[in-house]
């Protein structure tokens, strides 16, 4: 990147020194397609041995778009509608403090064929390939498919996610029954899932009535255990908030594909900056990003660039 500004210089004006429009522009035209940039920056930053590997997506919301590359009518758990946004599947790696974006993928079947839970698989292996042989793979409902249950238990790690109550599962040898049915202790309960093997099971009912099952590889896992690793893999909604609000990952209105790649690897290396500011010195995003806004509109107000006559 540095090699690139390098080459911008004849962007800059020499009145106020910045550079122009179409720098940016064909900065963010001219980033590689894939996702090792972003790697090659976080990597010293955690430890593939040891930790947690979340996966998760997010909706942008793109409502005002107009023939802007990536964008799709989706539903978006924010808005518990179908809305229009680009829909970001993002890897991230916590050792229960920090957070870091190891890898992510655009939702963009209408091109390569690729439904959220391939991406899923895809970041995986690439982990793997990466040196990654984390504690535990947190994720949602939605990637909760035998197939993929099937390939973390290939990799030899160990999963905890939630099942919808409808799946089916054998609890004590006399035939399948939907989960909603089975009679789960507070403790859990070992059954069989249904074209997977033994998990364990804990039914979770919370104050207003609604209820979790969540499941897990490991058998002997008590509940206190599964209260733990849930709160970890609340870890990835913070930084969907985080990415959103203080990253300006939703900002973008270039129309091209490639721009909107590198706008989301850029939002994405801006949060690790974020991230680490925050476990260094224990200032939140906010302040973070509170003390930049200062300085830029002080500098402002000491040389304006343009002023009302």
């Amino acid at each position: 990147m540095d090699s690139f500004w390098n080459r911008c210089t004849s962007c800059y004006s020499s009145l106020v020194n910045a550079p122009s429009h179409d720098c940016f522009t064909r900065l963010l035209q001219n980033q590689s397609s894939d996702t090792d940039s972003l790697w090659n920056e976080v990597r010293k930053f955690v430890t593939p041995k040891e930790g947690y590997m979340i996966v998760d997506d997010t909706v942008l919301d793109k409502p005002y778009s107009e023939k802007m590359g990536f964008v799709r009518y989706q539903r978006s758990g924010k808005h518990h509608l179908t809305v229009k946004g680009i829909g970001l599947v993002t890897l991230v790696w916590t050792d229960g403090t920090t957070v870091i974006p190891i890898d992510f993928r655009i939702y963009n079947i209408d091109e390569d064929d690729k439904t959220k839970n391939d991406h899923f698989r895809d970041m995986l292996d690439k982990a793997e390939e990466r040196g990654f042989n984390p504690e535990f793979v947190l994720f949602d409902t939605w990637y909760a498919s035998v197939k993929n249950l099937k390939a973390i238990r290939k990799k030899e790690w160990h999963f905890l996610t939630r099942l919808k109550t409808n799946r089916l599962v054998n609890p004590d040898n006399k035939g399948n029954v939907p989960l909603e049915t089975v009679d789960i202790p507070p403790k859990g309960l070992v059954v069989h899932l249904k074209a997977y093997g033994f998990v364990k099971v804990f039914r979770i009912v919370s104050k207003d009535g609604d209820t979790q099952h969540w499941v897990t590889d490991v058998q002997d896992m008590d509940e206190s255990k599964r209260e733990e690793l849930a709160k970890k893999s609340w870890k990835i909604e913070e930084y969907h908030r985080g990415i959103k609000q203080f990253c300006g990952v939703e900002k973008c209105q270039a129309r091209k594909e490639e721009s909107q790649r590198a706008h989301i690897m850029f939002s994405l290396r801006a949060f690790l900056r974020l991230e680490l500011q925050r476990i260094k010195s224990r200032i939140s995003w906010f302040e973070s990003t509170i003390k930049i806004r200062r300085v830029a509109v002080t500098a402002y107000l000491k040389k304006p660039l343009y002023t009302l006559n």
